[in-house]
């Protein structure tokens, strides 16, 4: 594995760094690294059906009425 050195790092940011690990019950180096993991990890594509699904999740649920056409669907004629 690889080691990284940070240089003037500033003693708020490390207090900060060190509080934030004991709330999260690891040690600061744990902690920078989950850190940077969550920082460098790619971005999943997030479907409409997810993005609703959590955004429901976030607001403890949503009701919707649904009402669908009882008539067939028709095809698209692109001419």
């Amino acid at each position: 594995m690889a080691a990284v050195t940070i240089r003037k790092l500033s003693s708020e940011t490390h207090r900060a760094l060190k509080v934030r690990a004991r709330g999260n019950g690891r040690s600061t180096e744990a902690e920078i690294r989950a850190i940077l993991e969550a920082a460098v990890k790619p971005v999943e594509d997030v479907g409409v059906g997810s993005a609703l699904k959590a955004l429901g999740r976030r607001f403890r649920g949503v009701e919707l009425e649904v009402e669908r056409d009882p008539a067939p669907a028709q095809p698209i004629r692109l001419k």
